[in-house]
């Protein structure tokens, strides 16, 4: 079982639109509203592949209960904590060549005592899972090395631990020494400190997260594919989209197809991209099912350090 802990979980409402023009009255092409928040896009990645899971989520106010009832008609076993605060929405706006605009509300504070009762809940349910994946941004006000200390006490009572997070708390995760951190370009390069134009920049700013204290790092390059370290061993795979339609949820179907097939090697790698690449292809932050994923586009190879990168993560 993997279990997910999602600190900022949001209502994601995915808006497609002929072209975003600013200033302009937009008529929308399409509207979807789909529960999110990274750890509970993973979850939602793993049933829609037959994969057990269950979400840790805190939820507060209208938007928090219209979360919590977009999950359970998903069929999510997850774990709802109730918070004071209201849960955030975020809005993304969708073009047809692929272009996103996001636009994500901070979330609302969490207590020290709700803090607790959220890190109580994963260590009770963790007890029986093979993988916790911690991820997401955190809410105002929650310690950057929250994440940190849940790692070091999965450690301590054997759990693999999956970390995608950015900025400081990325960094103090780390140093925690999870089993996976899965960042993409800019937080990589921000996490290290290493501007990233080529493949060998990223093969270099892992190296450093691995210096650091991360046993393995996955790292999403968006339309670039991603590349895979982990001991003495370095993987780099592509697999492109011919129609992209949203981006949004893509990172986090990869970590899900990456844990679901052993979170190993370049066949955990090929079917991480297998995921992502068709999320890209659905709408708004829909995960995509068995009947999405297309293996047959996936490429996997040594890489090349001179390649230059052409995209955002």
């Amino acid at each position: 079982m993997i279990l997910t802990l999602t600190l900022n979980p949001s209502l994601d409402r995915a808006i497609e639109v002929g072209s975003l023009i600013r200033g302009a009255v937009i008529r929308a092409a399409a509207a979807h509203l789909d529960p999110g928040g990274k750890g509970v896009n993973v979850s939602r990645a793993l049933l829609a592949n037959q994969v057990r899971s269950c979400a840790v989520i805190p939820f507060g106010g209208d938007e928090g209960r219209q979360l919590v009832g977009l999950l359970s008609a998903e069929g999510i076993d997850m774990i709802p904590v109730p918070v004071g605060g209201a849960t955030r929405s975020n809005v993304t706006l969708a073009e047809p060549d692929g272009t996103v605009t996001k636009i994500n509300e901070p979330g609302t504070a969490l207590t020290p005592a709700e803090l607790d009762t959220l890190a109580s809940a994963v260590l009770d349910a963790a007890q029986s899972a093979d993988w916790v994946v911690a991820s997401g941004s955190l809410p105002p006000g929650v310690p950057v090395d929250v994440y940190a200390g849940l790692c070091r006490r999965f450690a301590a009572a054997g759990i693999e631990t999956a970390i995608d997070t950015s900025g400081p708390a990325l960094v103090a995760a780390v140093a925690a020494g999870p089993t996976l951190v899965k960042p993409n370009r800019e937080e990589l390069a921000e996490a290290t400190g290493t501007p990233i134009a080529c493949l060998g920049d990223v093969i270099d700013a892992a190296e450093k997260l691995r210096a650091m204290g991360a046993r393995s790092v996955l790292t999403s390059l968006g339309a670039d594919g991603a590349l895979l370290m982990e001991d003495d061993r370095v993987w780099y795979g592509r697999c492109p989209v011919e129609e992209p339609r949203s981006s949004v949820g893509a990172g986090d179907a990869m970590l899900a197809g990456f844990l679901a097939a052993g979170a190993t090697g370049e066949s955990a790698l090929a079917e991480g991209l297998a995921w992502a690449s068709a999320a890209v292809g659905l709408p708004g932050s829909r995960m995509p099912a068995p009947s999405d994923i297309d293996r047959s586009a996936v490429r996997i190879s040594t890489p090349d350090p001179a390649q230059p990168l052409m995209s955002g993560g």
